[in-house]
């Protein structure tokens, strides 16, 4: 120890300043996170041999997924702390492209999806950061996450080396990489490994495909490790030099982790997505994965000397028109929910998984003790903890609480006819014209929601949709309700009579599919002709009902009416939810209620089905104000007009995953 003496009193006051800027500079710029863990940064995450080393010494990832566009951000903190609880000491996150660009030239990284902010905060907490930028990324997300601008281009060929598709990668990159450049571990942040891409083994289209999204990032000045994911039967062709293959699995094959060994010999075997659930569609099951096969499964893994990441540690909500579709075997939409039957809930509680996999980190972590000292150019200096092995793991943060209010009843009406003065259009159009070819968003089309598309026939008949509905279709004739198209059903009888009638689709994008060969074609609302007796209809008008905030906030200054006994539908229905003091999270639910989507204060929370398995949306507290709320329910066929609110989630009959 080195003791300074200095008489003089406004020495001391400078030295005490000087040691201090010294101090901050050391935190801010080496890379000294306030717990303490680390001091500098010369050696980052490495793969050079069956271990991964950081800083040269032992490395096991314990990873897990949350997604900070799924999370409220003002439970951002709680998220990761109960993260941190639980033993693990890497968050990996998507970044979905088509939220962060939602249209060409235009960028979001504010508020709820302030990218930066959440990885600064995952290393104040003392967690790792492995960035999965894509520009696809799965993740049930709305197109896997593309935006919906690109499939304007005829031509767009999504995943491959097309200009068309190149050319938004480029600009994109060019605005999300340099600010994560300074996040990574070498330059003193968190973000230790960036994945290239996601699953492109099962898609494959364009062997120079994968170079490019390398060379993409590391031109832009990503230097960490990189990594690619896929399933075991794919992992060849979703490789590419110079990135650390890792598997994607719900069970330990051994045959997996040899083929593995094979392609990738003398390499850290990984599992990037070990899933610890399963998502959920509509008229289908709640998936569950019995809690003790999970963590059988994660200690396997770990006695095998192989690191991990939980898909997911904690799913969130896919709020608004978030969620997308599956293709296979038959086109389902994928409910708001995104519990996905992971360690801590949708709504944050703690589960049975959770207390498992903490009592099983605890005990791994106190068989290791990964400390060693760091020198400074050649210099003894601290003690620097790589992970939270040899270190006991925070407490575990109180649970907020959840709140039953009283219902709410609606008591306003208004009719989606009297709705259409407030929504951008319409427009004239000889053809139906689909939705990302409408000319709105500063001509970058439709991406979510509702499009109506009216016409005037002259006789009834049998009206033929073929498959050029995507992906519901409600028809009216004078605005009367006469049936539905959706994928199985195509033909619909219109009653005869005298006269012009309009005839009206109001045609709902359910979810572009979120994989699969056929992204390209993902067109949704009217793709081609609809017939009436095998003649096309034509000379239509267009109106764009995306539902966006300003929409609804419009809707505020519509001619409301007070509701009728009987109302018509499709409409909205206005209510108002009472929470005195700080709010809480609370659970919808709509008994009665067919199909349509819930607005708390202007904000999407999703849509709703009465053919489940989904029953409640989660309503978080930061969504409401103390006192009233305003609720808006567009409904498209049959309300009960009161709007529940319970202290406990309901996703519906369970089934395990097979």
């Amino acid at each position: 120890m080195v003791v300074l003496r200095i008489r003089n009193s406004h020495k001391r006051k400078c030295v005490f300043v000087c040691l201090c800027v010294a101090v901050f500079f050391m935190y801010r710029y080496l890379g000294l996170p306030r717990g303490g863990q680390r001091i500098i940064r010369k050696f980052g995450l490495s793969a050079n041999s069956t271990q991964f080393t950081l800083e040269r010494q032992p490395f096991r990832i314990l990873g897990g997924s949350i997604h900070y566009f799924r999370v409220p951000r003002a439970y951002w903190r709680d998220r990761l702390m109960k993260m941190k609880a639980c033993g693990l000491n890497t968050l990996t996150t998507f970044v979905p492209w088509n939220l962060h660009q939602p249209q060409r030239g235009v960028f979001d990284f504010r508020t709820q999806l302030d990218l930066e902010a959440y990885i600064r905060l995952a290393a104040e907490l003392g967690l790792w950061v492995i960035l999965r930028p894509g520009p696809y990324i799965s993740s049930e997300l709305d197109l896997g996450g593309l935006p919906s601008w690109l499939l304007q281009d005829g031509s767009m060929r999504l995943r491959t080396t097309y200009p068309g598709f190149t050319e938004a990668v480029d600009m994109y990159f060019d605005k999300l990489i340099p600010n994560m450049v300074p996040l990574q571990y070498k330059k003193g942040g968190p973000i230790i490994a960036v994945q290239l891409e996601n699953e492109y083994g099962s898609f494959a289209k364009d062997e120079h495909y994968m170079h490019f999204i390398k060379e993409a990032l590391q031109s832009r000045g990503i230097s960490e490790l990189l990594l690619t994911s896929d399933s075991h039967n794919t992992l060849k062709s979703g490789g590419v030099d110079g990135a650390i293959r890792t598997l994607k699995l719900q069970k330990v094959n051994q045959r997996d982790i040899q083929d593995l060994n094979v392609i990738q010999p003398n390499r850290p075997t990984m599992v990037m997505d070990y899933r610890t659930g399963w998502y959920d569609v509509w008229g289908n099951l709640h998936h569950v994965l019995p809690p003790e096969d999970m963590v059988s499964t994660v200690r396997e893994i770990l006695r095998r000397g192989m690191s991990v990441n939980l898909y997911m540690f904690h799913g969130g909500s896919s709020f608004g028109f978030m969620s997308g579709g599956l293709a296979e075997p038959s086109y389902k939409a994928f409910v708001p929910s995104y519990d996905y039957d992971a360690p801590l809930s949708e709504a944050g509680e703690y589960t049975q998984k959770y207390y498992l996999l903490r009592d099983l980190h605890s005990q791994f972590n106190s068989k290791f003790n990964n400390t060693y000292t760091v020198d400074v150019n050649g210099a003894p200096c601290m003690t620097l903890f790589l992970t939270s092995e040899g270190t006991n793991s925070p407490e575990m943060p109180v649970l907020q609480h959840k709140e039953a209010y009283e219902p709410a009843i609606t008591y306003q009406h208004l009719s989606l006819w009297d709705a259409l003065s407030f929504t951008e259009g319409p427009f004239k159009s000889v053809k139906p014209v689909n939705m990302e070819n409408l000319p709105v968003n500063n001509r970058n089309g439709q991406s979510y929601g509702y499009t109506l598309y009216e016409t005037t026939i002259t006789s009834g008949g049998i009206l033929k949709s073929g498959d050029n509905v995507k992906d519901r279709a409600l028809v009216f004739v004078n605005r009367s309700y006469i049936g539905l198209f959706m994928y199985q059903h195509t033909e619909l009888a219109v009653p005869d009579a005298k006269g012009q009638r309009t005839l009206s689709l109001l045609v709902e994008n359910c979810g572009r599919v979120h994989r699969g060969q056929d992204l390209d074609k993902q067109r949704k609302g009217l793709v081609g002709d609809i017939l009436l007796n095998n003649i096309p209809l034509q000379d239509f008008m267009i109106y764009s009902l995306e539902m966006k905030p300003s929409f609804i906030d419009s809707l505020y200054q519509a001619s409301w009416k007070t509701l009728p006994e009987t109302p018509s539908f499709p409409s909205f229905f206005m209510g108002q939810l009472f929470a005195y003091g700080y709010p809480s999270d609370t659970f919808v639910k709509l008994p009665g209620w067919e199909k349509g989507v819930v607005f708390i204060n202007g904000i999407n929370l999703g849509c709703y089905w009465s053919i489940g398995p989904q029953q409640t949306l989660y309503l978080p507290g930061p969504f409401l104000n103390s006192g009233i709320n305003q609720i808006i329910v567009f409904e498209e066929q049959e309300g009960d007009y009161k709007i529940i609110f319970e202290d406990t989630p309901d996703l519906g009959m369970a089934a395990d995953i097979q």
